[in-house]
């Protein structure tokens, strides 16, 4: 049984989505686990989101970051009110998703269970395809560290992943975080603004001996496009191609060439050869602003 004496904050970081939001925070309310409260963090939306959310859910807290802080920063706001706020455990989720009753219950049973867990994830599975796995844990070979990856991206449930484990890393989209840990970690880098802050959290997690654990009772419903693999845009590889290589040095310094080789040829040259021009620029235009020590907003 649980320990539902343990208060769990549920940040939901919103964007110009307030239907999605709304979705979330519906489904969340059906959690069979008790000691929960859900806060909203606005990330300076510009599509009428603010005035939306409270007047729908005007129980609920709601917190207005001012402007768009990147998914590290809007996030970090809501970390800070939850841990002054007496929160034990703090559920990172995304607010496009929408999440099985259990969800919560199955994660915090985990921390229950043993103190050393710092972090615990989800199985994630499409929103509009649930029976193809979007995360079931991950892989992070340190000899391979700057390419870390999904576990059992686009299969098929078939239950090859139910077994609760050690993850290499946590994705953001569903991350419960002990309280303990973020007072010896930290928060997510608000330097990254956007991807690779939970691989880098989970990292510096890691090497400060917490566990990371993959819970597969915990289902949660993602509304990310199932075109994975695709062109991506160009925003999207500014950020992976800089924050890959901040996160390589932080972490794994010994694997910064692979990651400048990684980043060279499979962003910049690859999208050349396809015609993607802006996509080949805003790669090597991440790489350089490394190189310039820049971080935060593209």
């Amino acid at each position: 049984m649980n320990d539902s004496s343990r208060l769990v904050y549920i940040i939901l970081l919103n964007w110009n989505g307030w239907k999605d939001t709304i979705k979330c925070v519906e489904s969340c309310r059906k959690l069979t686990y008790p000691n929960f409260r859900i806060l909203i963090v606005d990330n300076g939306s510009t599509d009428g989101s603010e005035t939306i959310l409270r007047e729908r859910f005007p129980e609920i807290k709601f917190i207005q970051a001012g402007a768009n802080l990147g998914f590290a920063g809007g996030n970090n706001v809501g970390f800070r009110y939850a841990l002054e706020h007496g929160a034990d455990l703090v559920w990172l989720l995304n607010n496009d998703t929408t999440v099985d009753a259990d969800a919560l219950s199955a994660m915090v049973q985990i921390t229950e269970g043993d103190k050393t867990v710092g972090m615990v994830g989800s199985k994630i599975v499409y929103y509009d395809n649930p029976q193809l796995i979007w995360f079931a844990g991950a892989v992070l070979d340190p000899q391979k560290a700057y390419h870390p990856y999904h576990r059992g991206l686009n299969e098929e449930d078939r239950g090859q992943y139910n077994d609760v484990c050690e993850t290499g890393y946590v994705t953001g989209c569903s991350l419960l975080a002990r309280k303990e840990m973020m007072d010896a970690v930290g928060l997510l880098d608000d330097g990254l603004f956007l991807y690779f802050e939970d691989a880098d959290w989970s990292a510096r997690a890691k090497t400060a001996l917490w566990k990371l654990m993959y819970c597969p009772d915990s289902l949660v419903y993602h509304k990310v496009s199932l075109s994975v693999g695709g062109a991506a845009s160009p925003a999207l590889l500014y950020y992976t191609a800089r924050n890959r290589l901040y996160f390589v040095t932080r972490n794994f310094p010994g694997k910064l060439m692979g990651a400048f080789l990684y980043d060279f040829f499979e962003h910049v040259l690859v999208n050349v050869k396809k015609g993607r021009f802006a996509c080949a620029r805003e790669a090597f235009r991440g790489i350089c602003d490394f190189m310039k020590g820049k971080t935060g907003v593209r």
